[in-house]
């Protein structure tokens, strides 16, 4: 699956408006869940725009509490519902905990993408070992993997896991809920090109191999901000200075 290098992160969006933006400047990976209770609005806000559904990348996720095979069947078919698409591109494991089984979960999302239900399968918040018995048992190949990622906090092994097995590291909350606008070197290295500290940390991870960002943003100015960082360049030594931070802070912990 080819996905745009920024996408959108719709946690919180509530207005079906701000996704019909979103797509009218030029997003075209709606990131979306279960547990966001924002699906309709990610569907409503599609349906209002003029772009055509085989242009989109629509990814949602199955909660925890609904991964025996039962339950993922009868989840994607409300939230297909909730979406108004007949099939979803992209299905994560959301977590791999509570009620995931990976011998009982992952043939429900295999056989899923064999109906044609959905395109494809991710997982979410995977640990290295995690990642590896679904590798194992999957016979879908991982299609992405979406993890917390950003200056402050980096998963160990995740982005070199992804890189070894050849699919995308999808990085959620890039913007560390906006504490890179705190961060000496983020800071430093957008006085030096004039730019937010925002857009640098986007063009820092654009220009990592194997990765994908979905920055949310709600207004126009900040949707459109967030794309055009994509074509900001930053120097070899900007990339190191944001590589070397050794501050960590998880948003979204287990």
């Amino acid at each position: 699956m080819d996905f745009p290098p920024v996408g959108l992160g719709t946690m919180g969006i509530e207005d079906p408006a701000t996704i019909t933006t979103a797509l009218e400047v030029g997003y075209r990976h709606l990131d979306t869940a279960q547990i966001y209770g924002n699906e309709t609005v990610v569907g409503e806000g599609i349906a209002r725009s003029d772009v055509s559904r085989e242009e989109l990348v629509v990814a949602t996720k199955v909660w925890a509490d609904s991964l025996a095979p039962d339950d993922v069947r009868r989840t994607i078919d409300e939230s297909s519902d909730r979406l108004g698409l007949e099939s979803v591109d992209l299905l994560y494991v959301h977590r791999p905990i509570e009620a995931y089984e990976p011998a009982a979960t992952l043939p429900a999302f295999d056989a899923l993408r064999g109906e044609g239900r959905i395109r494809s399968v991710g997982l979410s918040n995977f640990s290295v070992a995690d990642l590896e018995t679904a590798r194992e048992i999957l016979e879908s190949p991982i299609a992405a993997h979406q993890v917390e990622f950003h200056p402050l906090f980096q998963p160990d092994g995740a982005l070199e896991h992804a890189r070894e097995h050849d699919y995308p590291l999808v990085a959620y909350s890039p913007l560390a809920g906006g504490r890179v606008r705190e961060v000496e070197e983020v800071v430093a290295v957008a006085e030096k090109h004039e730019t937010t500290p925002e857009a640098v940390v986007i063009a820092w991870l654009c220009a990592k191999e194997n990765v994908v960002v979905i920055p949310k943003a709600s207004s126009r100015a900040h949707l459109e901000a967030n794309l055009a960082a994509r074509e900001l360049e930053l120097e070899t030594g900007d990339l190191e200075s944001i590589d070397g931070i050794e501050r960590t802070e998880e948003l979204f912990p287990e």
